[in-house]
């Protein structure tokens, strides 16, 4: 077999990962995105006899030394697809992108298996199956059940502490994980950190509380550089069992309306199943299916 060359890109080069062929069945093609934007050095390939028989690349901010997640993931040689992810000098989160009932489907199951069986070859490990939805007019606006009172919390400590009661039970695999590795306190920080690093107005956000004035929940509609979006619903473990997820995601969406939203974008755990009944109550489709390694 000839010999295997890994490396990343150089500027101008960029036209080599767009050289492999992709049926699109899994991946980030399935957001309709081209790998644009991405820095050259986090654009990597495998190459053999010059023709590119893997492909990956990695997210990272302005000001990020490490990227922070992987987000391309193609190939035509599963060896070379493995040695990619082996050669980097570093490791970061792979969200893989799959159809709605890519189980079911011959071809984008095999598509999203062999890009699994690859990933976790390389070292990384399953977390979660979460559901990507999609709001849009057509879905029906629901109509607000009314059971909560929303107000706005401008004071961040607040919030966190409001972050640290629902990570103490949180049915959400990525907070579960970093309370378990890093912490409650770091846990809920990470929460915060990321919710503000959101472009939308941090006035958006609502504690919702009960008739007896009891704190319920959290729910911050957003945006971010796609979409309006769902960032973030929770229910305090006190007041779960309720429907009160439901509620919450109403509120959300009635107010991303308000401010001009014609396609609202969320997401959540395939296990999480109170929140998974709450958007389909909402009205909100299941898009895409997304499978996180870490």
């Amino acid at each position: 077999m000839p010999d295997l060359v890994i490396r990343p890109l150089v500027p101008g080069e960029e036209h080599l990962f767009a050289a492999l062929p992709t049926t699109g069945a899994a991946g980030r093609a399935l957001l309709g995105e081209e790998p644009a934007g991405y820095r050259p050095e986090l654009m990597w390939v495998a190459l053999r006899e010059g023709t590119v028989v893997a492909r990956a690349a990695w997210w990272a901010g302005p000001e990020d030394e490490t990227p922070v997640a992987l987000d391309w993931f193609d190939f035509t040689d599963f060896d070379a697809a493995v040695a990619l992810l082996r050669t980097v000098p570093w490791r970061a989160e792979y969200s893989l992108h799959a159809p709605p009932g890519w189980r079911a489907d011959p071809a984008a199951a095999r598509e999203v298996q062999t890009r699994l069986d690859a990933a976790e070859a390389a070292g990384l490990e399953l977390l979660v199956e979460r559901y990507r939805y999609e709001w849009t007019p057509e879905c029906g606006l629901p109509s607000r059940p009314g059971r909560l009172a929303f107000r706005p919390e401008p004071d961040d400590a607040r919030i966190l502490d409001v972050f640290r009661e629902i990570h103490q039970d949180s049915l959400d695999a990525h907070a579960r994980r970093a309370t378990a590795e890093r912490g409650l306190d770091v846990a809920a920080q990470e929460d915060l950190d990321l919710l503000r690093s959101l472009p939308s107005p941090r006035e958006w956000w609502r504690l919702a509380y009960t008739s007896e004035g009891a704190l319920a929940g959290l729910v911050v509609p957003a945006r971010n550089s796609a979409s309006p979006i769902v960032a973030y619903v929770a229910v305090l473990p006190a007041h779960r069992g309720r429907g009160y997820s439901y509620d919450l995601l109403v509120e959300a969406t009635h107010d991303l309306v308000a401010e001009g939203a014609e396609k609202i974008v969320a997401a959540t755990d395939r296990t999480n199943f109170p929140m998974a009944r709450a958007f389909a109550k909402a009205g909100y489709a299941v898009t895409q299916h997304r499978i996180d390694l870490v």
